[in-house]
């Protein structure tokens, strides 16, 4: 999959309770990615981003300041092979 991305991310700080889940789908709707976003029981958020590279990036450039309301300490990203598998992007409870 040519220009294709997908990566793994958590991210750290207070981004529970402050819509952040629900402002990630958005976005990524906007920039047409598809995969998963979710709370993690120890405070952080996870995701699984896929889709055209330059889209994925500017994903990743938006988790790292996340809605107004959140504040943001840590963004970790581990690349992933592209699968296509994921068919829109949801938010996982």
């Amino acid at each position: 999959m040519i220009g294709r991305k997908r990566v793994h991310v958590v991210v750290y700080g207070r981004v529970q309770g402050v819509f952040f889940r629900d402002f990630t789908r958005k976005e990524a709707e906007r920039l047409c990615l598809k995969g998963w976003v979710r709370n993690c029981c120890d405070g952080t958020v996870e995701a699984v981003i896929e889709g055209n590279a330059d889209n994925v990036a500017e994903m990743l450039h938006w988790l790292h300041h996340g809605p107004p309301a959140a504040r943001v300490d840590e963004v970790v990203i581990r690349q992933e092979q592209p699968v296509g598998s994921e068919v829109s992007f949801v938010v996982r409870y």
